[in-house]
């Protein structure tokens, strides 16, 4: 995995890295989810047997990279809490009007959790590309450097 949770003022935040904007989506999600997570829920959900279906987020002519990042991870809230599904993976593809993701999941009931998020913020939202040979330095001790080629992005969540 390519995302690490990083120190906030309040809340808490995580920072993820990928070759692609797609891959940098389901990066974050499972960033989230593991954040969300008991260690023993963490375990659980890798264990468990995997579902898989379709998830179609309509963007609403949205195309800002930060903010489809937004409503992919308010997606993952929303399947979990209504729906029961526990997102672990996905191939996502963004087309001009919405995001398809191929997503697995397991079930919810099955994984213990310690945290709850109530929303994803905006407060410092970042999906940024860096290109060949520059560094993104991590003010952050938890958090490694990153060289491009390559994204990143940086959300907060709401505890």
């Amino acid at each position: 995995m390519s995302a690490w949770p990083r120190p906030t003022t309040a809340d808490i935040a995580l920072r993820a890295f990928a070759a692609s904007p797609e891959r940098l989506l389901v990066e974050a999600g499972q960033g989230m989810q593991e954040i969300l997570s008991s260690q023993t829920g963490n375990f659980a959900a890798n264990q468990a047997v995997r579902q898989t279906g379709e998830w179609l987020i309509d963007s609403d002519g949205e195309t800002s990279n930060d903010r489809l990042l937004v409503l992919f991870l308010e997606e993952i809230l929303y399947r979990c809490e209504v729906e029961g599904k526990w997102f672990v993976d996905g191939v996502v593809m963004l087309t001009p009007y919405s995001l398809r993701i191929q997503a697995s999941w397991v079930d919810a009931d099955l994984v213990e959790r310690e945290v709850e998020i109530k929303a994803v913020t905006r407060h410092e939202l970042c999906f940024e590309q860096l290109v060949g040979g520059q560094t993104l330095t991590s003010p952050w001790q938890e958090v490694p450097d990153f060289e491009g080629p390559g994204w990143y992005c940086d959300v907060v969540f709401d505890i």
